[in-house]
């Protein structure tokens, strides 16, 4: 497994956040063009809305930004928190009332030709889902957003403003297009930083694999919660697996490479996979067979809506890794975790 300063995993983290950014536009494309724009749009609001309740409020605390004026802070947050994930994203303050937010070209989240994909409602969800709502979060109804551009539009960023009114909003005004206005140039020198002492390189590492991750921690309770399990976890898994196959080279040369296309080398990569997850794993080996184990689960932690069949729509990830790397291997998973114990197993064979 790659390493960096301090021998921390650095490699093997943006491994798996790659793994995971290429999962969660997978999914949103998958839903597009199988289940159509409509249904996609749906399930971006509910994805964004469920990250705003659960990270908004926390995440202005942890980046020490709570006690700024509502439109500076809510713009800071996103600035910030997507700047440790990774994302070309800019911040241009023009008074405590007002302060722009860009995410300049190429977008992270629908990463290279996915834009071509991404129908215009598809991106105003997600501003529908969390930038219209941050005042509401705040307790401050005269706080809206206001968008500029959308790059899924052929436009140069997703761009806009927080603003905050002389009075309070309606829930359809929360959220308004001003399509012939311009941000203003954003200078590095002006954005705000994160502290050097509290953020180091290790911890940044960490945090963006983290979050590229949660993107698809919420993506499932919010699958699970619009079409029902079965429908989900087939969705999810087809996502998967179309998605591993894509990225298992690139993912296993970021963890260290050198996996040999056999059953051994196959489970040396399941378990270096799961340890880049930050979960506990081992191989061992049981008459010509492979039996890869992993005690907690990362991406299940927290996660109380659940199905069991949502464990085999994320595996569905490790079968279009399988497939790429030996399609002749014979592999079977098991999802043995109880309760407050998660545990996995993959037995692979040489066939």
């Amino acid at each position: 497994m790659n390493t960096d300063t301090k021998n921390e995993p650095v490699g093997a983290w943006k491994a798996v956040a790659e793994w995971y950014h290429a999962y969660f536009t997978g999914i949103v494309l998958y839903t597009v063009s199988r289940m159509g724009p409509a249904k996609a749009e749906e399930l971006v609001y509910e994805i964004f809305c469920r990250q705003r309740r659960e990270r908004f409020l926390p995440g202005l605390q942890k980046l020490g930004i709570d006690t700024l004026p509502p439109a500076v802070a809510a713009a800071q947050y996103h600035y910030l928190s997507n700047h440790i994930g990774g994302v070309s994203v800019e911040y241009m303050y023009e008074s405590e009332r007002k302060a722009w937010i860009r995410y300049a070209a190429p977008r992270w989240i629908w990463a290279g030709t996915a834009l071509c994909g991404i129908p215009p409602e598809v991106s105003r969800a997600m501003l529908h889902g969390w930038h219209a709502q941050n005042g509401t979060m705040l307790n401050n109804p005269r706080l809206g957003f206001v968008c500029t551009k959308q790059t899924v539009d052929g436009q140069s960023g997703l761009e806009g403003y927080y603003y905050e009114y002389d009075r309070d909003l309606q829930p359809h005004e929360r959220l308004r297009f001003a399509r012939e206005e311009d941000a203003p140039d954003f200078d590095p020198a002006k954005a705000p930083k994160l502290p050097i002492d509290t953020w180091p390189a290790a911890r940044l590492a960490k945090a963006h694999r983290n979050y590229a991750m949660e993107y698809v921690r919420s993506a499932f309770p919010s699958a699970l919660q619009l079409w029902g399990p079965d429908e989900a976890a087939h969705r999810l898994r087809m996502a998967g697996r179309m998605v591993g196959m894509q990225f298992y080279h690139e993912t296993a040369r970021g963890l260290g490479g050198g996996y040999a296309p056999d059953a051994r080398g196959f489970a040396g990569f399941l378990a270096d996979l799961g340890a880049a997850h930050g979960d506990r794993t081992s191989v061992v080996a049981d008459r010509g067979a492979f039996e890869v184990r992993q005690e907690g689960w990362a991406f299940r932690e927290g996660l109380d809506e659940w199905s069991p069949l949502l464990s085999q729509a994320w595996n569905g990830l490790l079968e279009g890794a399988h497939q790429a790397h030996n399609r002749r291997l014979g592999m079977q998973f098991v999802d043995g975790s109880g309760p407050g114990r998660p545990e996995l197993s993959w037995t692979i064979r040489d066939n």
